[in-house]
């Protein structure tokens, strides 16, 4: 699928998009990020992989309802699209692969 090769960050975003189901959002999805990967990753380059990864068909989004905890603002909704699951299923495929080839006296 030319076009559509991820990168470790944005088949991370994906995956966590994934598990958090119905509540993937942008603080819910950088927060599942930080906790998960054990990394401390910033809204702006979450945002642009989002942003990224809606360009290419991997995923979309839809604003949600205001509500007062948020000063009526609406929190944005991310869904894997069908080409996203794809794209993650390629990836691991092609993981897999390189790992069972990898000698068991090498990962010692």
């Amino acid at each position: 699928m030319k076009g559509t090769n991820l990168g470790e960050f944005e088949e991370i975003a994906l995956l966590t998009i994934l598990v958090l189901k119905d509540d993937a959002y942008g603080v819910s999805i950088k927060r599942e990020i930080n906790e998960q990967g054990k990394r401390n990753i910033s809204r702006g380059a979450l945002h642009t992989a989002l942003s990224r990864l809606e360009e290419k068909g991997l995923l979309t989004s839809k604003q949600g309802e205001g509500n007062e905890d948020r000063g009526g603002r609406p929190k944005r909704y991310y869904e894997v699209t069908n080409k996203g699951l794809t794209a993650l299923q390629e990836a691991k495929e092609v993981r897999d692969q390189l790992w069972s080839q990898v000698p068991a006296f090498r990962l010692q």
